[in-house]
């Protein structure tokens, strides 16, 4: 620290929210921060950067910077990918990080040794390869934590978090790691405190009026929507299966109970076994098959099932056989169609073709938000429905008003499910700002009486 400025870098920074919840805790407490250097290589995200924060050293790959070019620094920040290990039997042997982007974190610490660093990641990080069922923690996070304070001697901490508990609408699971070179962080001490999604909602703005949402509200009242996803894989009291709203044509009483048992049938794994394929999650279901749980003639349930088909509610196709192929990585699993076995019908339609897969409820939370369905959130506005806009999944996120993303609505809302909680961030970034400001006065001392 000179000038009482805190100089850090900021990797995998996709929108810069550790870094935003880092400054935050670090000004609270009477410090200016400069951020050197900043490594990113998405242009959306590099794009947005450059629109928020004023960026003197803005990097590209990770992989491209050399530890020279690297500015000195006092603290690294880092919402890094998890990518496996290389392991080599017991955990004794389970030390290399190299491939990996971890592994570009460690020799930055190495080389330029800073005090202490902020690293976030996904709550499976936790357990990520078990080698027991009892183990606390995978041999992933061991070794991370191995390299962190054995080999390159810092105190570290490390703790899950839930936005949920930092007043954002939505649960949000992830780890924090910290360290310092002096002391070891104690990471307790938040106060929950929680908040609905209506505090963050947008009011009046333009609602969707399309086929799907008119085929919605043709047979459900608008807060009989609440809270309610869109799928026909799944079912559930909180689920709308896409024919219980006729989206591709009104059927009749008799095909929507078929509807109803076959999706849950085909998930049954005797029928696997009947087949003469590997139990999968949704199989195809031959007419003789369905005849055993659907009370009718097999020429009535014939008719059903076709009629079905053509409105395009069911596919009848093979069943898929599991493939299992030897490659330079490990073995590699797909499944193909098995045109040995007899056709049969199956479900078509996942949760990612609809137009809206989920209905959020304003009285309530969202779930956690994540990149590839995002786009496919309604929230309640009036009489009708919208999705939900990217101020919103700002506000969702605690990033301040000011903060923008001037890009395509699909790649904000893409960084946005990759983002952090920056309240999360702030808080955690606190604890280290205090135990700075208290080494800082500390050292302070010793060199006015010495």
């Amino acid at each position: 620290m000179k000038n009482n400025t805190i100089k850090f870098i900021d990797l995998f920074a996709g929108l810069g929210g550790i870094r935003l919840g880092f400054e935050n805790a670090f000004k609270n407490l009477g410090f200016e921060t400069e951020c050197v250097m900043t490594s990113e290589i998405k242009p959306y995200a590099i794009k947005t950067l450059k629109h928020n924060f004023g960026q003197d050293f803005l990097a590209g790959d990770i992989f491209d910077i050399r530890n020279e070019f690297i500015p000195e620094f006092d603290f690294l920040l880092g919402g890094f990918p998890c990518q496996p290990f290389s392991a080599s039997g017991k955990r004794q042997g389970f030390v290399d990080t190299r491939g990996t982007l971890f592994f570009e974190i460690e020799r930055i610490l190495r080389d330029k040794k800073p005090y202490g660093f902020i690293l976030e990641n996904v709550e499976g990080l936790v357990k990520h390869d078990l080698e027991f069922k009892t183990d606390t923690i995978g041999r992933t996070l061991s070794t991370i934590l191995d390299k962190l304070e054995n080999e390159l001697g810092y105190n570290v901490s490390w703790k899950v978090f839930d936005s949920l508990e930092f007043g954002l609408p939505q649960s949000r699971k992830r780890i924090f790691i910290v360290g310092t070179k002096n002391e070891t962080i104690d990471l307790s001490g938040n106060e929950p405190k929680y908040n609905k999604l209506e505090s963050i909602f947008e009011k009046g703005l333009p609602t969707i009026n399309s086929d799907f949402t008119n085929k919605l509200f043709s047979h459900l009242e608008l807060k009989d929507l609440y809270g309610k996803s869109i799928k026909d894989k799944r079912g559930g009291e909180n689920n709308i299966h896409s024919w219980e709203i006729g989206l591709k044509g009104e059927i009749s009483k008799e095909q929507s109970i078929l509807l109803n048992k076959l999706f849950r049938e085909r998930r049954k794994k005797q029928w696997a076994s009947e087949i003469g394929i590997d139990w999968m999650d949704g199989m195809a279901l031959t007419l003789q098959q369905i005849n055993t749980f659907i009370d009718c003639s097999e020429n009535e349930l014939f008719l059903m099932l076709e009629d079905l088909t053509k409105k395009g509610y069911l596919k009848f196709e093979f069943p898929k056989k599991l493939i299992k192929e030897e490659t330079e990585n490990g073995i590699k699993t797909y499944r193909v169609y098995d045109e040995t076995k007899p056709k049969g019908y199956n479900i078509v339609t996942g949760k990612l073709s609809f137009e809206i897969n989920k209905i959020l409820d304003p009285n309530d939370i969202a779930p956690t938000l994540v990149a590839t369905d995002v786009s496919r959130l309604a929230v309640p506005d009036g009489e009708g429905l919208r999705r939900l806009t990217i101020r919103e999944g700002l506000r969702l996120f605690g990033y301040p008003e000011w903060y923008e993303i001037p890009t395509k609505e699909y790649d904000a809302f893409d960084l946005l499910g990759n983002t952090v909680a920056v309240p999360v961030v702030e808080f955690v970034a606190n604890k280290l700002a205090i135990e700075y400001a208290k080494n800082s006065y500390q050292i302070k001392e010793q060199l006015i009486n010495a």
